[in-house]
């Protein structure tokens, strides 16, 4: 066999250095195909067991597929309270060098920090479904106008008790921006039909539907003779206020608006004990969100605030193709 000079050797060796090093970046976090790179967008959602998530992360797919060559990584907390996980989450896609994050903060002061430490280490981060306390510079905001949602909630329930009588507002979380912009919609709305009063807007329902099935149970047993109307701001509150107002046997009496929908909701616009619902379109919602971080990783502008549309369903038109459509949302199994 005939030997290979020591400077023959040398210049093969120089030769292959620069494949070693293509071979050597096809195990980065961020991988390759072809001259093309794959973008990992972590979507961080408030939680993960209700419906309203799940037509989300739908969203997010869709947009993921449509663009192509970006992977979507869906992770959050089980439960919406669960501000400390949903942190660990964050900071966990920071340590995986993900590309950018889409997030809905489910405490608006809990996770000022973490986007802050995200955003300060290159990786970018859009907000949605609910906003973050002024600090981090984000690169946009999609979401429902909530505040306008509250107001169409206030002006459904007064046209459903007449425009005269008491009222109750069924509060969610302190501290969850998207149902305070409901809250606050709704109480400056209400304040305009001067023989409607809200006879309580301080209680809060709590994260899952016993918890606001126990509280408007102590409602309806202090107001219950002299209430005409409740609203409640989340799906978890409504199904919980619903299963209250049945068992009270004020189903249809007490006249109800909900704030997002579930089969029992659904249910009860067809028997009557539901009055309305304010809708949102949360496959609208994972979609510009992704969309949205993908505009801002290619250096393109970004609004500041884009709302992905707000809608009242009632018994009369909830068998039209846009409310079916959004009634029943498609989502991620």
């Amino acid at each position: 066999m005939k030997r290979m000079s020591l400077s023959a050797f040398c210049r093969l060796t120089l030769g292959l250095l620069p494949l070693l090093a293509f071979s050597a970046g096809c195990t980065s976090e961020k991988r390759t195909s072809g001259n093309t790179s794959v973008r990992k967008i972590a979507v961080i959602p408030k939680g993960t067991s209700h419906e309203f998530w799940k037509s989300v992360n739908f969203g997010a797919q869709k947009a993921a597929q449509e663009i192509g060559d970006v992977e979507i990584i869906w992770k959050g907390p089980v439960v919406e309270s669960d501000t400390g996980s949903q942190i660990e989450v964050v900071k966990d896609m920071i340590t995986r060098g993900v590309d950018g994050i889409v997030l809905a903060p489910n405490q608006k002061g809990g996770l000022v920090d973490a986007v802050e430490e995200s955003v300060g280490e290159g990786i970018p981060v859009v907000i949605f479904d609910s906003g973050l306390d002024e600090g981090p510079k984000i690169s946009g905001y999609v979401a429902t106008d909530n505040f306008k949602g509250g107001q169409m909630a206030a002006d459904a329930l007064a046209k459903a008790i007449g425009e005269s009588g008491n009222v109750v507002l069924l509060r969610y979380l302190a501290g969850s921006e998207s149902t305070e912009q409901r809250e606050n919609g709704f109480l400056e709305a209400i304040a305009m039909y001067p023989e409607i009063n809200v006879i309580s807007s301080d209680q809060y329902g709590g994260e899952n539907s016993t918890q606001a099935k126990e509280k408007v149970d102590q409602l309806l047993q202090l107001h219950g003779d002299a209430l005409e109307g409740i609203f409640a701001v989340c799906e978890p509150n409504a199904n919980g206020t619903l299963e209250a107002i049945k068992n009270a046997g004020l189903a249809g009496k007490v006249k109800f608006i909900a704030f997002d929908p579930s089969d029992a909701l659904i249910e009860g616009m067809r028997n009557g004990s539901v009055h309305g619902i304010v809708l949102q379109d949360p496959v609208e919602m994972g979609y510009q969100g992704v969309k949205t971080m993908i505009a801002a990783l290619n250096g393109n502008a970004t609004e500041e605030f884009q709302s992905t549309g707000e809608y009242l369903a009632t018994p009369e038109n909830m068998d039209e193709e846009t409310y079916q459509r959004l009634l029943k949302p498609q989502i991620v199994d």
